[in-house]
């Protein structure tokens, strides 16, 4: 069941909820021309450069990128050093940018509940797991690297 759970294909459901949202119950409500289309492509630009940043990191420092398993080494350069979550991170604003992108303003919501979810399904017992994996490597890396931003 763990193959099926990943991150992605929440970003996927979370996708095509916003488009069928937008397709199927728009209520003549959305974001305006011109500014909207930009800041999606902003958006979803920026999520796939994060996440290829990030990607490319872990495999430079040769460790797994699946999330239910123990990184074999505690990754902190590159854009690690910005944020402890940046494929995260990423997913979040290419979910905000699709949502722009389809005129989903009732999708709204969905960006902090798939942040939510996130947290509680991948990042913390990912934290939990390098903590005790890392020690105080990962220790001092966590009072110097914020989990987000």
């Amino acid at each position: 069941m763990q193959r099926l759970d990943l991150p992605p294909l929440w970003l996927l459901g979370c996708v095509l909820g916003a488009w069928a949202q937008a397709r199927f119950l728009s209520l003549g409500l959305g974001f305006g021309d011109g500014w909207a289309d930009f800041l999606s492509g902003l958006l979803i630009g920026g999520g796939l450069l994060l996440t290829a940043l990030a990607v490319y990191e872990m495999r430079r420092q040769r460790t797994t990128v699946l999330p239910h398993k123990t990184p074999s080494h505690l990754v902190q350069s590159g854009i690690f050093s910005r944020s402890r979550n940046p494929i995260y991170l990423g997913d979040v604003l290419i979910l905000a940018g699709f949502i722009l992108w389809f005129d989903a303003v009732l999708s709204l919501p969905m960006i902090p509940l798939f942040t939510w979810i996130l947290e509680k399904r991948f990042i913390v017992p990912e934290e939990n797991r390098m903590r005790r994996a890392f020690r105080a490597e990962w220790g001092r890396y966590e009072q110097k690297t914020r989990r987000w931003v």
